[in-house]
């Protein structure tokens, strides 16, 4: 009953909601500093040592709520209990313990064999707490002492069914909407140039243009469960990017896409099997414009705003097999890409496969390393290859571009609310003609996610990645040099909930791509606010 799962969380909500202050000798310390020393102490399991340093900090005059928190969960894992309960009930004034305290008093009253002390107890936890884990663990802590009694109530019941038995049918809902703005709303080069491939042309001076725009985006997804652990979906997600100044129109981007498939889901012990299988059907939509002031392209008399729009459909494939510490999968997806004709110009159409398969090892119950493999491969059906002198010539056999990337990747939690991870990734594509759009990509990115709460969240991504190209030119021109590119993109996310279902979002991106073809060089940063619906 001592549930492992459920000391951590109490642990961990004790040690976080707790300032450190600097450790020293015990003599002449402040009442902070002897709770400060406890905390280490009890931290590192040390717990005879931690109820002392609590013991001088509440004689020295400190008398808080935490303090005695603190104190009846040291007891706890002591397995002084009578003193335990002692320090968990005065903890009960503070609002921000209360539900914590219920609970570990239930656990704690357990482990004394006070078995209806410990229902009462939790019964509170699950009838008055605004915190949804808490409640969900009293629940289970209430069904198995009914169960052990042979005597389980309606309520119980109901939530041991319903975690053996899924709903006939699921609805999801998801609506985002906000207010931004784009500092680069055509992602335009920030410094002048000279085009190198045209040396008649005269001196390239780009303007950037900064506006407002509306982030937009809705998904639906309807799933009949109709097998003991698989069920069937419908889906359609649509997002875009607009833009209300008709001086900025050619910006506008959306994305619409239906899927259908299936999801198979089992569990048993701390062994899990996952399968996900479906075909979708997406449209993009955007304007082919000039990043050098985001008016419409023509080439040769013809306007060419529907260049980049295409239509994408394939089936895909994944399967995951876990364990307590060891997970390892597999994803599989085959789609066409099929681009708007547009006769002047080469066509974009393409072949798209890939292929990963990934490894995942828990050192610890809060640490991970993940190794993951990747081959996929594009392959263009009216696109002629380059020749190593950077020419793009007719009767060339069509663009192929082979990747195989390696990445490995890490994770660290730091109690319920906070994790952090890193990753590296290297990445080579293969020009399949004479390799002159070869390259090896490296990539290091990191990420942080907080959640202090149940109403609140942060998360952190950034990511760095180096391109090293051994035979392409900038501008395509070998008197121009070996093409160079560095790209960085970090975005920062914040959500309050301010409802069950309703939340207040606003988040900050940055996007920077430095290369000496001045054409694709370019800085942006993005900034909005709004709402998300969820369901």
């Amino acid at each position: 009953m001592q549930n492992r799962i459920f000391i951590t969380a109490s642990v961990a909500l004790m040690v976080a909601i707790t300032t450190l202050a600097p450790t020293g000798a015990a003599h002449g310390m402040t009442p902070e500093q002897y709770f400060a020393d406890g905390n280490r102490l009890s931290r590192d399991d040390l717990y005879w040592a931690a109820l002392l340093r609590y013991s001088q900090a509440e004689e020295a005059g400190l008398d808080t709520p935490l303090l005695h928190y603190n104190t009846g969960i040291t007891h706890y894992r002591a397995g002084q209990h009578i003193r335990a309960r002692e320090y968990l009930l005065r903890a009960l004034d503070d609002p921000n313990l209360r539900a914590a305290a219920q609970y570990n008093l239930g656990l704690n009253a357990y482990a004394l064999g006070e078995k209806d002390e410990a229902l009462r107890w939790f019964r509170l936890t699950r009838d008055t707490s605004t915190n949804r884990t808490l409640q969900e663990y009293a629940v289970v802590a209430i069904s198995r002492i009914r169960i052990e009694r042979e005597q389980p109530d309606e309520y119980e019941v109901r939530a041991e069914v319903r975690e053996k038995k899924r709903d006939f049918t699921d609805l999801e809902l998801r609506v985002r909407i906000g207010y931004g703005s784009d500092s680069n709303v055509f992602r335009t080069p920030n410094t002048a140039y000279i085009d190198v491939a045209d040396p008649t042309q005269p001196v390239v001076t780009p303007v950037v243009q900064s506006a407002a725009y509306v982030p937009i985006s809705l998904s639906v997804k309807y799933k009949v469960n109709n097998l003991p652990f698989e069920g069937f979906y419908g889906a359609y997600r649509f997002a875009g990017r607009y833009y209300p100044d008709e001086l900025f129109k050619n910006a506008n981007e959306f994305k619409h896409e239906a899927s259908f498939g299936s999801e198979y889901e089992r569990k048993k012990g701390t062994r899990e099997r996952r399968v996900f299988s479906a075909f979708s059907v997406a449209q993009h939509e955007e304007i082919y414009y000039d990043p050098d002031d985001g008016e419409s392209r023509v080439i040769n008399g013809s306007n060419v705003d529907d260049r980049m729009n295409y239509l994408r459909y394939g089936p895909e494939f994944s399967a995951r097999q876990s364990g307590e510490r060891i997970a390892f999968g597999l994803r599989a997806k085959g789609q066409l890409w099929n681009y708007d004709k547009i006769d002047v110009v080469p066509e974009y159409d393409h072949e798209y496969f890939l292929f990963s398969l990934f490894g995942q090892y828990k050192f610890t119950s809060t640490s991970l390393l993940r190794v993951t493999a990747d081959y996929y491969s594009r392959r263009y059906g009216d696109r002629p290859s380059y020749d190593l002198d950077g020419g793009q010539r007719f009767g060339n056999p069509n663009i192929r571009y082979d990747y195989v990337a390696l990445t490995l990747r890490a994770r660290q939690r730091l109690g319920r609310s906070m994790w952090f991870g890193f990753d590296v990734e290297r990445t080579e594509r293969v020009d399949q003609y004479v390799g002159y759009n070869d390259y090896t990509r490296d990539s290091f990115g990191v990420e942080f996610h907080w959640s202090p709460g149940y109403r609140f969240d942060l998360d952190l991504e950034a990511r760095y990645r180096l391109y090293d190209f051994p035979n392409a030119f900038a501008f395509h021109e070998p008197t121009a040099g070996i093409k160079t590119q560095e790209t960085v993109d970090a975005k920062l996310r914040a959500s309050y909930r301010i409802l069950p279902r309703l939340s207040l979002f606003a988040e900050a991106e940055l996007r920077e791509r430095t290369s000496n073809d001045l054409r694709i060089q370019y800085d942006r940063t993005l900034y909005a606010i709004g709402v998300r619906w969820e369901q």
